[in-house]
């Protein structure tokens, strides 16, 4: 018993001195704040997690000054109130109270209402904000949903609270797919997560790969008419619309032109129209993905004074987009990222040769430090299984970051294969 104890201490104290000995933190305003138990109060929330019987605990340094139970704080980044509930201190699964926390205390308070992870708690009359730690950016993502129908609710809820406790975790919602997007560091910290999600929770998350957000535009110009004629029995259905369709430069949109003269269509129907036309847009003709960047020109059409109605006539223009894109000579696009891999200089030529094979255009290498840059242009659907394979190539020595960037046409004999590729990634991660 206790032998080795006193080396043990040692080596504490020797790696972790006190905070007086310890640099000064310095705010976002670059303010230093000394580690001073009569200083200005500061402390910085730096994990929080949810404890089964006290609910949800925020675990603080406390920087400076010193603060008690019931004290009122605020949260700079927020600019809402907290009241301070018990302040104890964590002794493995336990909590002991104490009365008062001072500079230098790693404390856990229950029930913040609006502070989380990386947040700055300080006194209302002397307002201090450090900067949140700079995390590394999710490198995997999921589309994520119930697995049992009906428990959407406590899905999302068990996944708030994952999230909350580890802010390197981010949900969020593609607005081009319509998908809930778990994203995390590597593809097992996902794992990890919704099986954490499982195992405290009792709930399933089914996850999969991303949808791509592919679309469809056309290439040349083609006039359609769209005739809707219905009859049964008393007041019938008659619209007809003829258009135009011309295409429009890559992220222009939709652009929709009335040059009806002489009252062929009545002004109150060309709404209709073009409400049919955009309803039509969200489906195209190649594999059913949005249609973009398309100019329409409504020219001609006509009308029945009695069975004529906005209905109709947005029938009427739905079915003339269709016919008139299917002229058009339609192609699929692909979105393309911008990817940025930093590697030690000796994988470079490993890298460049994995970002070709994947249809990527490497757009130039730039030394920073020891590593070197590389940089590409690369079709997001060749990078859902990037991270796996990078790390596998460079032994988990690189490392890399995307951002959004254009859309490109797909090579007509790559459409079929891109198509199948989506539809594989999505099985496999399923």
């Amino acid at each position: 018993r206790m032998i080795g104890v006193d080396r043990l201490l040692d080596a504490i104290a020797g790696s972790a001195p006190s905070p007086a000995d310890r640099p000064r933190w310095a705010t976002e305003g670059g303010e230093e704040v000394p580690s001073d138990p009569d200083g200005p109060f500061a402390a910085y929330v730096f994990k929080t997690f949810v404890d089964p019987y006290a609910g949800r605990l925020s675990v603080m340094r406390v920087v400076s000054g010193r603060c008690r139970s019931d004290e009122a704080l605020t949260n700079p980044r927020t600019g809402s109130a907290e009241r301070l509930g018990g302040i104890s201190h964590l002794l493995g699964k336990d909590r002991e109270p104490v009365d008062e926390a001072v500079a230098g205390d790693v404390v856990a308070v229950a029930k913040l209402r609006d502070t989380a992870t990386l947040d700055t708690l300080c006194k209302p009359e002397k307002v201090l904000l450090f900067e949140p730690v700079e995390l590394p950016e999710p490198t995997a993502a999921f589309a994520v949903g119930a697995k049992t129908r009906g428990e959407e609710e406590k899905v999302f809820e068990a996944i708030r609270r994952v999230t909350d406790e580890d802010p390197s975790l981010k949900l969020y919602r593609s607005e081009s797919t319509g998908e809930d997007i778990l994203a995390g560091l590597t593809q097992m910290h996902v794992e990890l997560a919704l099986e954490r999600i499982n195992r405290r929770y009792g709930v399933e998350v089914e996850a999969e790969a991303p949808k791509v957000p592919f679309m469809e535009t056309i290439t040349a110009s083609a006039k359609a008419q769209g005739r809707y004629k219905k009859q049964t029995g008393g007041r019938g259905q008659f619209g007809d619309a003829r258009i135009e369709v011309s295409p429009l430069p890559r992220g222009a949109g939709f652009e929709f032109e009335n040059a009806i003269v002489g009252g062929a269509i009545p002004r109150q129907f060309i709404p209709a129209v073009e409400k049919g036309i955009e309803e039509a847009m969200r489906e195209g003709t190649i594999a059913g993905y949005p249609v973009v960047d398309v100019k329409v020109r409504l020219h001609d059409g006509a009308f029945h004074t009695v069975d004529s109605s906005e209905m109709a006539f947005k029938v009427a223009g739905s079915m003339a987009f269709k016919n008139a894109v299917e002229d058009a000579r339609p192609v699929l696009l692909e979105p393309y990222v911008k990817v940025e891999v930093l590697a030690p200089t000796e994988l470079v030529g490993d890298v460049m040769g994995d970002l070709s094979g994947r249809r990527g255009r490497p757009m130039g290498v730039e030394q920073r430090g020891e590593r070197q840059v590389v940089q590409a242009e690369v079709p997001q659907i060749e990078m859902l299984t990037y991270a796996r394979d990078l790390r596998s190539i460079t032994g988990g020595r690189a490392n890399f970051h995307v951002e959004p960037g254009h859309y490109e046409e797909v090579p007509p004999n790559l459409v079929d294969k891109v198509l199948a590729a989506n539809e594989r990634e999505k099985a496999t991660a399923g």
